[in-house]
């Protein structure tokens, strides 16, 4: 275990800190925070990442909720500079949800593994969707918004739902956000063919971000703004994007960027147990998906990603001209800040920091004072 860390910078949520030199105590905490002109590194130092949107890696679906999978999922998100992540379910049957909740739940209330990515919460996306935004979410298990059915989810979840994925403009949405505001689970406007009204009423009630923005959503019409428009245009809501370059144009993530700046946008990768994995046929929640070229489809619709999260730092650089520290505040302090964790870099936090070379490429991460294999 590295005891001192030394670099060019330390990129924090607040500022830069020049010539750093990390002390960590025995037990992978930060016990000092000073600075030295004589460091000759020319490396960043970053905090690590934190993806609320991943349904999986390295050959496994978070629903399988298996501890092998999340031996395994944690392994690889590690090496990409995740250091926490919200293991996200795909709609799926009921009882096949409650089962993958229930070990999801055990993943979370294990011990973190050194050097390994840890799950802090869940994020629910499905069964709340639109039918007419569905994308590869199976018809026939999208069900109405139910606030008698979200409870059985929270309670097999025994309260880690700490996010969830609502089509605003279903029967029964709004009820259903303001039932989990009341919780204190965030909520997300997504797979959603809502109009401009129908999204402000959702945010209204509570609503705080949107799920992967552009994607599985009602199109943009200079007479029918919908919940694109109204999602780019409200300053308080926080808005996901898979930086892919498959699933939005580079021209449409620089709006994107534009309109939701440095403090509302949020990277995800939307991954699939594919990332990480050669071409191939592989496992989305119950359905088969085929991946060629780094394109996931099933059915001819994108199904989510095998994007990683240091390659999405790495896009938003290129396709916006974006610095780094922008780009690693869009995918660690931006999701943090949704979630209501603290991101303050002091001592006695844990010591978990991603190592860019001067060229901007991650070098190696440190996890709670443990290097990441």
């Amino acid at each position: 275990m590295p005891q001192i860390l030394t670099a060019r910078r330390l990129l924090t949520p607040t500022d830069t800190i020049d010539y750093p030199v990390i002390t960590l105590t025995p037990d992978g905490l930060i016990a000092d925070i000073s600075s030295d002109p004589s460091i000759t590194s020319e490396d960043t130092l970053t905090p690590t990442f934190l993806d609320i949107h991943t349904h999986g890696c390295a050959n496994h679906d978070v629903m399988e909720a298996t501890p092998a999978a999340f031996a395994a999922i944690n392994h690889f998100l590690a090496t990409k500079g995740v250091g926490r992540y919200l293991a996200t379910t795909v709609t799926a049957p009921i009882d096949q949800t409650l089962r993958s909740l229930e070990g999801i739940a055990n993943a979370i209330e294990s011990p973190a593994q050194p050097g390994q990515a840890s799950p802090i919460g869940i994020h629910l996306e499905g069964p709340f969707i639109s039918h007419a935004k569905r994308g590869v979410h199976p018809p026939a298990d999208i069900l109405a918004p139910s606030i008698a059915l979200f409870d059985r989810f929270h309670q097999a979840s025994r309260g880690h739902i700490r996010l969830i994925t609502i089509a605003p403009e279903t029967p029964g949405a709004l009820d259903l956000i303001t039932h989990c505001v009341a919780l204190g689970i965030k909520v997300s406007l997504g797979h959603s063919n809502a109009t401009a009204p129908e999204t402000e009423a959702a945010i209204a009630a509570g609503a705080t971000s949107a799920t992967h923005t552009f994607n599985a959503m009602r199109p943009l019409d200079h007479r029918d703004p919908g919940i694109l428009a109204t999602v780019l245009d409200t300053d308080s809501l926080f808005a996901e994007l898979i930086c892919d370059g498959i699933h939005v144009a580079p021209e449409l993530i620089r709006l994107w960027l534009k309109a939701k700046g440095p403090d509302k946008a949020i990277l995800v990768t939307d991954s699939m147990s594919a990332t990480g994995m050669p071409d191939g046929t592989y496992t989305l929640g119950t359905f088969e998906v085929q991946v060629a070229n780094g394109r996931a489809t099933a059915n001819g619709s994108l199904s989510g990603s095998v994007l990683t999260m240091d390659r999405a730092v790495t896009n938003l650089q290129h396709f916006t001209g974006a610095s780094l520290a922008t780009a690693v505040r869009l995918a660690s302090h931006n999701p943090a800040t949704l979630l209501d964790l603290d991101t303050t870099i002091t001592p006695g936090r844990p010591a978990s920091f991603n190592r860019f070379s001067s060229d901007g490429t991650l070098q190696s991460t440190i996890l709670r004072g443990h290097m990441a294999p």
